[in-house]
């Protein structure tokens, strides 16, 4: 076999090892409110949500691996070892924060790595500052628009069902939870699984093999790299992730059926916003800022701050971080002579 061919074999390889890692470390976004609430058991959860990540992959285009792909880096400042130094920065940072039990960002720790081993190889000019704004822009407002949606929700649930027991809300809202969930699974997949996609596609137009990355006229990204991305993804969901889903069921704020539906439907509809508009955001900053909005309709104080405070720090550090080990690695690359 060819070795480049060979080479972009296994890196592409690699991008679905960080995918299913993606849906591994990610797998609290869509699970740990239902779980917390004790709506589905843990396994029941991770079938539910594995399922409905795949579903993802024939609902919702392709716009956010099309800005990953094309919208952040210039296509001169892309080789096939700046793609292996991206993911190998963005998979030990997935690493490392799911150990801790940090629901960070896997897109951010994508992007990041992207964004530092391009420029180690090819200097800042090689950046598309306009995709990198949008999505650094996003990290501020994506968790303030699931705060309020969910808070909004919350409110608006509290008063429609103001005259009902506590036992008839439980109910209602278990079954309600399916529904949520459900939707929640669908646009995590949905705006997480492209990342990767547009990542292979990216590998695939720099090893000078664009006719595996897009089928037809339309030159739509081919269908196999769509279902790999979204199977990968939802094989890491089905494995957990069980240190993420205690930190955001349990360690945030306490949650009950009708507070895990405003969640779940709160921070979906946010991240299904972002994903039309082809903005990579990160599921995990918008269900945390929901799930603090809703928490905090209770009691301001009921939300635990200080979880959350340094949940937020590894949001700030995960771009940056991602980066640095990815511009490592792209040097040591440099240094072989693997070019």
């Amino acid at each position: 076999m060819n070795p480049e061919l060979a080479l972009i074999l296994f890196i592409v390889a690699v991008a679905l090892t960080f995918d299913f890692l993606n849906g591994f470390h990610d797998a609290a976004n869509s699970i740990a409110t239902v779980v917390s609430t004790r709506v589905l058991s843990p396994g029941q959860a991770v079938l539910w949500a594995a399922f409905f990540n795949f579903v993802a992959a024939f609902t919702v285009g392709t716009h956010v691996a099309n800005m990953v792909g094309k919208g952040m880096v210039d296509a001169a400042g892309i080789t096939l070892f700046v793609i292996l130094a991206a993911l190998i920065g963005a998979i030990l940072w997935d690493i490392t924060t799911w150990y801790y039990g940090l629901p960070t960002s896997s897109s951010h720790a994508l992007i990041g790595g992207f964004g530092g081993a391009a420029v180690a190889h090819a200097g800042w000019k090689v950046l598309i500052l306009g995709g990198f704004q949008k999505t650094i822009l996003f990290i501020v407002i994506s968790p303030v628009v699931g705060f309020l949606l969910g808070l909004f929700l919350m409110v608006l649930m509290t008063h429609i069902f103001r005259r009902f027991t506590p036992t008839a809300i439980n109910g209602i809202f278990r079954k309600g939870q399916f529904f949520s969930s459900a939707l929640c699974s669908l646009s995590h997949g949905a705006n997480d699984s492209q990342k990767t996609m547009g990542i292979i596609v990216a590998l695939l137009v720099a090893g000078n093999q664009p006719q595996w990355a897009y089928h037809g006229e339309s030159k739509g990204i081919a269908w196999w790299i769509i279902l790999a991305c979204y199977t990968a993804m939802g094989l890491g969901t089905m494995t957990g992730g069980w240190r993420i889903v205690k930190t955001m069921g349990q360690r945030i704020t306490k949650l009950r059926p009708v507070d895990g539906f405003c969640v779940e439907t709160g921070g979906a509809l946010s991240i299904l916003m972002a994903t039309f508009m082809g903005i990579p955001v990160s599921t995990t900053h918008t269900i945390t800022g929901s799930i603090m909005g809703v928490g905090s309709i209770t009691s301001f104080s009921s939300v635990r701050w200080g979880v959350a405070g340094r949940i937020v720090w590894a949001w700030v550090l995960t771009i940056p971080a991602s980066a640095l080990v990815a511009a490592l690695c792209e040097w040591l690359f440099h240094l072989l002579g693997w070019q």
